[in-house]
């Protein structure tokens, strides 16, 4: 898929590099190509994530090691790593460097180390405390080692060695460059970027599940534009698994900005970035989009570049054309201010161009007041924000993957499973979100499951059969041999299964932990002990040992089945770990999800408790710490501010299983617990490992 504005070219189009119909599109031609910058348009596209080494290998044979490697990247000292190092290097116990390490997040920044190393058990005054600040604070920032870049290539005309010092890479068959990308762009040098996107391998692989059950191919092309119930769930926030529109950031502003045709989507994609909420261009475009506030327009020329978007600069493309017709930048002047724009790491690019924008837009009939304003729009583009093309581009894949998830979503639950790691769930919530909207979905079995996720017969309406990829500790390898070994013949024991698919003791366990053998052996334990009986490699493989003594292993209980999915596979068919709990969350008068989404009241207390799946601190929002919490019946959102977040900071970001008291909001379709006080409730999890996705 192509992605920017050279990629969603009419040219880029017809060769079929991008989905995207420029005729639908919004392109400024002075945004991809410029006289002044004398080099070629950046065509950026993506390719399936998990095929990334398959075109960095086509790369290195099609131009040869001799000119192609990859590009470094410098790594350097943050919090965690500086204070890892300095304090092995002082010969501190590791036990106490690792618990001060993991105590800091990237939001702690370089304030209050001496403070946090005395926190776990230093004495702050002594002088082996002050030394280890002391190294962390004057390396923080340091090159630590050299890295390669993930897919940035530099390919030569001739011997790349002559242009740069390269060296072997560690993985085999890899060549990298020792300078990174600002190194080359000082230099002159072209990079080329190998980009890669886990959706793309989700889609395709969709596609393919959905071809086979409808008995027909499915390609992208086929999926009809603007399906309404499609856009009913985009509106009502369903979207988990959805590409780009899954963030609980988006998930909130959809009821309000509520999508209903491409174009919105392409705004939805662009408008939920740090440039946009900087620039304080979120409000205004929703309160005229509910007609709450009338669009400004003091020109004829102005009101036409901001027509699509409510008089609201939201895209890089339009600041150009701002800039262009009112203040008499030249196409090439309009790209360089596009490209202070983009350097968003590097703070006051756009302050240059203040005056004679401002100038130039009072000069042709705005007020002043106006001009600020939209220079204050577009400053906030400094801080990251998206051409309408690249927004384009993404809302393509945002609505062909909502359209999946509402029409095929049996298929859609299966791909985004074979297409781990990707997106903000794990498995266990894809699993959780595709049960309630009706999913059958089955467990994994010895005598049915391949490597990858299938779909299964079941009615109308196909079943997902969980795969053997999701065995911790299980090669694909030996899953390839577990389905070699089945087509010949079923399996009758657990013997035959290790002797015939060649699995080694440490294999058959994790089946046996997975109970993915319990067609073979019965429970878990059974299956855990029969494995533990199996021979090791050598004269004695084919020699079982008969034991006629079968111990009466109980099975086990229910929470010892659902603490032991979760270790072995990350998720469970049974009952949610909370549902178990209900009972004593009643008591402390704890409420469901289900119960505050539903019809409880705006504006009053309220108690929810849950696992904690996700923490987000966003730079845009001054402290505020945003945590979702699952409980069996669905989540909750909560809001942690500023100050109870450093207030209760160990609860904050140490529950698994967190409990919050607060008042319940509802807004717009949109609502939410705020926080006043916060709970550490894991001990009643017990050995429950739990996964959240924190501080993205």
């Amino acid at each position: 898929q192509g992605r920017g504005s050279a990629a969603n070219s009419a040219v880029c189009y017809c060769l079929g590099i991008t989905e995207v119909d420029p005729e639908n599109g919004n392109a400024l031609f002075a945004r991809f190509i410029s006289q002044a910058r004398k080099e070629p348009p950046d065509i950026d596209v993506d390719f399936e994530h998990q095929r990334r080494e398959e075109i960095i290998q086509y790369i290195y044979q099609k131009y040869g090691r001799h000119r192609a490697a990859l590009t470094a990247v410098v790594s350097c000292y943050r919090t965690r790593s500086v204070l890892r190092d300095t304090g092995k290097a002082l010969g501190l116990d590791l036990d106490l460097v690792d618990r001060v390490a993991k105590s800091f997040h990237y939001w702690d920044g370089k304030q209050g180390l001496l403070e946090k190393i005395a926190e776990h058990g230093l004495n702050g005054d002594s002088h082996i405390a002050r030394l280890w600040a002391s190294l962390a604070q004057e390396l923080m920032g340091f090159p630590r080692h050299l890295s390669q870049h993930p897919g940035g290539f530099v390919i030569a005309r001739d011997k790349l060695c002559r242009l740069v010092p390269i060296e072997n890479a560690a993985m085999p068959e890899r060549s990298i460059v020792q300078w990174d990308k600002d190194d080359l762009d000082a230099m002159g040098l072209l990079k080329v970027d190998v980009l890669a996107l886990g959706m793309l391998s989700a889609l395709h692989r969709c596609l393919d599940l959905a071809s086979q059950r409808r008995g027909k191919p499915l390609i992208m092309q086929d999926i009809k534009d603007n399906d309404e119930p499609t856009y009913q769930m985009i509106r009502q926030a369903d979207t988990i698994g959805v590409f780009q529109i899954e963030s609980r950031a988006q998930m909130s502003m959809l009821p309000r900005l509520k999508p209903a045709a491409f174009y919105d989507l392409v705004i939805q994609v662009a408008i939920v970035r740090p440039g946009p909420i900087q620039g304080g261009m979120v409000h205004p475009y929703l309160r005229r989009r509910q007609h709450l506030e009338e669009i400004e327009a003091p020109t004829p020329a102005i009101e036409k570049v901001l027509a699509r978007t409510l008089g609201v600069p939201i895209f890089q493309e339009q600041a150009m054309q701002i800039a262009m017709v009112a203040a008499d930048f030249t196409a090439d002047e309009a790209d360089q201010l596009r490209r202070s724009m983009a350097a968003w790491k590097r703070k006051g690019g756009v302050e240059h161009f203040r005056h004679r924008l401002i100038a130039g837009m009072i000069k042709h009939g705005c007020p002043e007041d106006f001009a600020l304003r939209i220079f204050q729009q577009l400053e906030g583009f400094g801080e990251y924000g998206f051409p309408e093309s690249h927004a384009a581009s993404f809302a393509k894949l945002a609505y062909v993957s909502a359209w999946l998830k509402r029409h095929e979503p049996e298929a859609f639950l299966a791909a985004l499973l074979n297409s781990q790691p990707m997106g903000f769930y794990s498995p266990n919530q894809l699993v959780q979100d595709a049960r309630r909207h009706h999913v059958n979905v089955l467990p994994a079995d010895i005598e049915a499951s391949g490597w990858d996720a299938r779909l299964e017969p079941d009615g109308e309406r196909p079943a997902v059969r969980l795969g053997l990829n999701l065995v911790k500790g299980l090669s694909r390898q030996a899953a390839e041999r577990i389905e070699a070994a089945r087509r010949q013949q079923p399996f009758c024991s657990e013997q035959d299964l290790a002797a015939r698919a060649d699995l080694n003791r440490h294999e058959m366990d994790a089946l046996a932990a997975a109970n993915v053998l319990q067609a073979l052996s019965g429970h878990r334990r059974l299956a855990r002990w029969q494995a533990a009986k199996l021979p090791l490699k050598g004269l004695l493989r084919d020699a079982p040992i008969n034991d006629t003594i079968q111990p009466m292993l109980l099975a086990p209980t229910e929470g010892q089945d659902i603490t032991a999915d979760y270790r072995s596979l990350g998720l469970t068919l049974g009952r949610h770990p909370v549902a178990l709990l209900r009972p004593a969350l009643q008591a402390r008068r704890f409420v469901a999800a289900a119960t505050l989404s539903g019809d409880y009241p705006d504006r009053r207390l309220a108690r929810a408790c849950g696992i904690v799946t996700g923490r987000q601190r966003p730079q845009t929002a001054k402290g505020t710490v945003f945590v979702t919490l699952e409980d069996e019946t669905g989540h909750v959102n909560v809001i942690v501010h500023a100050e109870l977040a450093q207030r209760q900071r160990a609860a904050l970001v140490q529950s698994s299983l967190m409990g919050v008291y607060g008042i319940w909001q509802r807004h717009q379709g949109i609502s939410h617990l705020v926080a006043s006080r916060l709970v550490d409730l894991s001990e009643l999890l017990g050995a429950l490992p739990t996964r959240s996705r924190n501080f993205h």
